[in-house]
């Protein structure tokens, strides 16, 4: 309940700053692309490091160097 909460507040704020962004920078569409690039960077970082944190490790990886060999 509190991290579906969390989530609708994030993503109201995001909502408010880029409506706020867009109206202060309406004539310049280079700024309003690359603020549309930072800001989608930003959230995929931090969804991919909240999905790690969230869901488990992967079992079946196993790293190069511990591959048993037959």
């Amino acid at each position: 309940m509190v991290l579906k909460a969390s989530f609708q507040m994030a993503f109201l704020a995001i909502e408010i700053i880029l409506t706020f962004y867009s109206n202060v920078l309406e004539d310049s569409l280079m700024v309003k692309f690359l603020l549309f690039i930072i800001t989608a960077v930003l959230i995929a970082m931090g969804v991919t490091k909240l999905a790690n944190n969230l869901l488990p490790a992967d079992k079946d990886f196993v790293a190069s160097g511990e591959e048993d060999t037959i």
